[in-house]
């Protein structure tokens, strides 16, 4: 059995970036096969969306046209995701609509500017990545609150009136409304709904058509066929005509500024939450984070200088742009032509929509970003109540608050999370000692708790403190000293076991500092430190282990201390490098190891491995024989060049002579290794590790063990060059499977 080589699959080149060598007629069919009909897929599910969210934003229709033609075209080619596709998005609708309440429309459209500007700056920043620091409970919560808000703004269009200045009064007015609903409206919206509903139930064939798309047509139909008398959307002449610079404000810039904030913000976070989201999607180039953030301030800026709605990233559209076949960002500049060819050639058709029938669509959309998926999430990972708060904080305050007031929930979550400490102190059962563990970050918050745990401790009792801290400040720290000064001052001692990164010596010699898990596994698993000589090395190394892990280790050994049942016969080379239960993940009692120089089993007999091998298996019952080889083996180097080792070691080799012989008549295992890589002396390492087995599987003890017990007999080779461990059996060499179940 070979060994396999992992091979990482190939990134799929973005076709029209101007990188790699395809030719330009390449990159040119590229875009004809797949980004045109792709960005019809797309324009056809962006047209309804932005004509909707202009509508629930309380701005000129145009305006989410002139948006959705910006964010195509430049956002689309100078963004860093190039699949990602934008335009005005549901998430700003809440906000926005806020503005265009207190400032107006065009001192609206100067804050998308300056939100643009303050995006552009971000992206120079290289501050990007830093947006993505926002806890994703908040995020999918704040996208539930504005979902359910225009969902409360759109019911009362949908049943022929008009939304009121707060979600509060869309619910108490919603019974009046109710008596007094416009029969048309509320029939064409309950038609756009119900097609969006079951529009994922048809045959696949016609799921090719966008569901929005098929749902506004059908409303706009019947209300052209039937006498509904529903009211339409009016556009004041072209697209053109509605192009209007903005206003500088002229005053209260403090809430102009709030304003330009939160905009640049949500913006932002949407727009590169979604291209992750992207990124998951397809195998192309990653998305550049800061470049995006560019494109998506660009866009900002001109969308709002031509009196557009903001822009930002929209999941739905590019979710769409890549499951039609997108290969590049042609795609998402198309789609902007196409709005833009069909806001001025077609707006005849426009102003036949009934507004009635976007409500419906809003609707929907409204209810969709409320994700029973993100709900049951953030129950399973507790974070239920940063949900509910922030959610009911959009609702029925306003966005930025709700958001504020969510994203502190979660820190104070967090923080809790983070710097608890369980500490428990009680007796040693079958001792007069007293133990005091304790495990987490101790800070002077832990005060309270440490105080009434050292008090359960009678005065004058001996106690071992064991503390798995990986951050310890000064005020626990004087904490703990005060405390060991008043046990020992009453006749008691204190040990302390130190098992965590943070040490008590360490917590006055400068201001307290995280130890990271890392440092833990160096000092236990970690050589000697030939920087920090010591002239008796083992003794220091004892008294080290006294103090950290000997204290885990005694109820395992305690458990042993009448008895050994190990599990497996463990031969290995006397190699310093080869640890067997470092790389094996036992313990105490597991492993009968025996170890010579070439984990060699002669075949003549040699009483030391004999008598080892024979107690392992009639009077311990092991039930494995391993045999472990390993690389840059100096015994397997002396056999392999023939030099002379001394008469000692000489003799001893000459039990590995038929693994050379073998090895140079082509020994299966050899060419296995030598496939997967390995050296001509690591080669004969794995081919001795073979004809050790073959001497074993011919010895009487192991026949008997397993024909009786079903005995196995397996041989590993380490690499100490990557750490890792290769099964070698008598004919071939294989990796070991990492998904293996863990021993418990």
């Amino acid at each position: 059995m070979a060994v396999e080589n992992d091979l990482a699959p190939p990134m799929t080149r973005e076709v029209g970036s101007g990188r790699g060598s395809a030719p330009l007629s390449e990159r040119l069919n590229s875009v004809l096969r797949h980004d045109l009909p792709a960005s019809i897929v797309v324009f056809l599910v962006a047209l309804p969306l932005s004509l909707g969210i202009a509508v629930a934003s309380g701005a000129p229709i145009a305006a989410g046209l002139i948006a959705a033609v910006v964010g195509g075209i430049v956002a689309g080619a100078l963004g860093g995701s190039p699949l990602q596709v934008s335009g005005p998005a549901a998430g700003l609708t809440v906000v926005v609509a806020e503005s265009i309440n207190q400032f107006g429309w065009r001192v609206t459209s100067f804050i998308v500017v300056a939100a643009g500007v303050l995006q552009i700056l971000f992206g120079l920043s290289r501050i990007a990545r830093a947006a993505l620091a926002v806890a994703p409970v908040v995020v999918h919560a704040m996208l539930a609150g504005i979902g359910i808000t225009i969902a409360l703004q759109q019911i009362h269009v949908l049943l022929g009136g008009s939304s009121h200045s707060s979600a509060w009064n869309n619910i108490i007015e919603l019974p009046g409304q109710l008596l007094n609903l416009h029969g048309g409206d509320a029939f064409v919206g309950a038609v756009v709904i119900v097609v969006m509903l079951t529009w994922r139930y048809v045959p696949e064939k016609l799921r090719k058509v966008p569901g929005p798309l098929v749902a506004v047509v059908v409303g706009t139909v019947l209300a052209m066929v039937l006498p509904t008398g529903a009211e339409r959307i009016v556009l004041s002449g072209s697209l053109f005509d509605a192009i209007a610079l903005p206003r500088i404000p002229d005053g209260g810039w403090s809430s102009i500024a709030m304003t330009v904030l939160t905009i640049a913000l949500i913006a932002s976070v949407e727009s590169l939450l979604s291209a992750v989201a992207v990124d998951k999607m397809q195998t192309g180039p990653r998305t550049n984070f800061d470049r995006e953030l560019v494109g998506q301030g660009s866009a900002n800026v001109l969308s709002g200088l031509l009196g557009g709605l903001p822009v930002t990233g929209v999941i739905v559209r590019s979710a769409t742009n890549v499951q039609a076949g997108a290969r590049s960002r042609a795609s998402a500049v198309l789609h902007g032509l196409w709005i833009l060819l069909f806001s001025v050639a077609l707006v005849g058709l426009v102003e036949q929509i009934p507004k009635a029938a976007l409500a419906g669509l809003l609707i929907v959309i409204g209810i969709q970003l409320v994700k029973v998926g993100h709900i049951k999430l953030a129950r399973r990972t507790g974070d239920l109540l940063v949900y509910a708060v922030t959610v009911l904080g959009v609702v029925f305050l306003n966005l930025l608050e709700g958001v504020v007031i969510g994203l502190v929930l979660a820190f104070a979550l967090l923080l809790w999370r983070v710097v608890r400490v369980a500490i428990v102190a009680k007796p040693i059962p079958g001792s007069q000692r007293w133990l005091v563990a304790i495990d987490g970050s101790c800070t002077f918050l832990a005060l309270p708790k440490l105080s009434a745990e050292f008090a359960k401790v009678p005065a004058g009792a001996d106690v071992t403190v064991e503390m798995t801290v990986d951050f310890l400040d000064h005020a626990a720290f004087e904490a703990i000293e005060e405390w060991v000064r008043q046990q020992e001052s009453s006749g008691g001692t204190v040990d302390f076991v130190e098992i965590g990164s943070a040490k008590m010596a360490d917590a006055t010699a400068g201001p307290p500092a995280r130890g990271f898990g890392r440092a833990v596994w160096d000092d236990i698993l970690g050589p000697w430190r030939r920087d920090e000589p010591h002239p008796d090395p083992v003794t220091a190394g004892v008294a080290a282990y006294h103090r950290s892990h000997a204290h885990v280790v005694r109820p395992h050994l305690d458990e042993l201390r009448d008895r050994q049942d190990p599990d497996s016969f463990f031969l290995t080379c006397a190699d310093s490098r080869i640890v067997p239960n470092v790389i094996t993940s036992s313990g105490p009692g597991d492993l009968f190891t025996v170890r010579n120089v070439g984990n060699l089993v002669p075949a003549l007999g040699d009483p030391s491995v004999d008598a080892a091998l024979v107690f392992a298996l009639e009077e311990l019952n092991v039930r494995s024989i391993v045999v472990c080889g390993h690389s840059a083996c100096g015994a397997m180097a002396a056999l392999h060049s023939g030099a002379d080792a001394g008469p000692e070691i000489g003799t001893w080799l000459a039990h590995a002579r038929p693994s050379l012989d073998r090895y140079h008549r082509g020994h299966p295992v050899a060419r296995a290794a030598a496939a997967a890589g390995f050296g001509p002396v690591d080669q004969l390492s794995m081919v001795n590790v073979a004809v050790q087995l073959e001497n074993l599987q011919r010895h009487p003890a192991v026949r008997k063990a397993v024909a009786e017990r079903g005995v196995t007999v397996s041989g590993l080779f380490f690499d100490i060059a990557s750490a890792r461990v290769v099964e070698v059996t008598v004919d071939g060499v294989a990796h070991i499977d990492d998904t293996a179940p863990e021993l418990v």
